[in-house]
């Protein structure tokens, strides 16, 4: 069996649903160009990380010096079932255990049987918040195509997926990116968003629920405000009306220990939240992140708008 085989058999043992090989080769320059466009109209609003090490993020070398190959994986995280229209909502990803912890064990073990394959092996691992272009990289090895909702699409596993890669000095010969694949005339998740955040041709964060909800800092502008709804961390609606989610299955429990299930919040509960209890609730997820400000912050908007709808 090829290296290159055995590696992502091995990936997916570990638990990954996809796993893809593409080089260390920059980005192309187009994609760049749109990032940087993107940043220049101030689109990312308050997250400024995204600006940061802009050599890193397109530049597979720039992260690790001598870089030949990356290895991409991708997780499904897609939940059983939605949450009660009259409970607050919360992004099924932040009912696991965070992800940046739990992907990076797992890479971790992908790279120690890198390691028995070569004693020389160099690598660096990346989740989410290490300045790469992940969903650049994990289209060109073949994990999917980037629709509509801007999110990192596969045929079988649709769009709720975690991503992560390892960036190694290992020559491995590249996966064949997915043939052109488009939404066509599919515009669900353009209609369906709360805010306007997305159109056909771009995606404004700031407008964006998740973003405001997890990300954004202190008020928030009213006309946004009125669209939250009783999303409490995060939203997913236009993942939820996506054609490629409605087929695509729900995770599996043995990769994650439990099934994942929306829990029964009510507004009036959170709202009377102490700090211990935002703290009970978010131990190990990455709500844990956005702190217990932002949640009551967010709470708070959702009753005045089931008050005064």
């Amino acid at each position: 069996m090829r290296i290159e085989d055995q590696i992502k058999r091995k990936a997916l043992s570990l638990g990954f649903d996809l796993a893809g090989i593409t080089s260390a080769q920059n980005v192309d320059s187009e994609q760049i160009e749109k990032f940087n466009s993107w940043l220049k109209a101030g689109c990312n609003g308050q997250m400024a990380f995204l600006e940061r090490n802009p050599e890193r993020r397109f530049n597979p070398a720039a992260v690790l010096p001598g870089a030949k190959s990356i290895i991409c994986v991708a997780i499904n995280y897609k939940i059983q079932k939605p949450a009660s229209k009259d409970c607050l909502q919360i992004a099924s990803y932040a009912l696991y255990p965070d992800y940046h912890k739990f992907i990076k064990e797992k890479l971790s073990l992908l790279a120690d049987f890198l390691k028995s394959i070569d004693k020389n092996l160099k690598f660096k691992i990346c989740v989410d918040s290490s300045s790469v272009a992940e969903k650049a990289l994990a289209m060109r090895s073949g994990l999917g195509f980037i629709a509509k909702n801007r999110l990192l699409t596969n045929n079988q596993f649709g769009s709720f997926l975690l991503l992560g890669e390892i960036i190694t000095n290992m020559q491995l010969e590249p996966d064949k990116p997915v043939e052109r694949q488009e939404c066509g005339k599919c515009r669900k998740c353009v209609d369906v968003c709360p805010t306007g955040a997305l159109t056909e041709n771009n995606f404004d964060a700031r407008k964006c629920v998740s973003y405001l909800t997890i990300e954004h800092k202190g008020r928030i502008l009213p006309e946004l405000k009125n669209k939250i709804g009783l999303h409490l961390f995060g939203c997913e609606e236009c993942l939820k009306v996506c054609p490629f989610n409605e087929k695509s299955p729900i995770a599996e429990k043995s990769k994650y220990g439990f099934t994942a299930k929306q829990p029964k919040l009510t507004v009036a509960e959170v709202c009377l939240w102490s700090k211990k209890d935002f703290e009970n609730f978010a131990a190990n997820t990455a709500i844990q992140r956005t702190g217990f400000r932002k949640i009551k912050r967010n709470a708070l908007i959702c009753r005045v708008l089931r008050e005064h709808p």
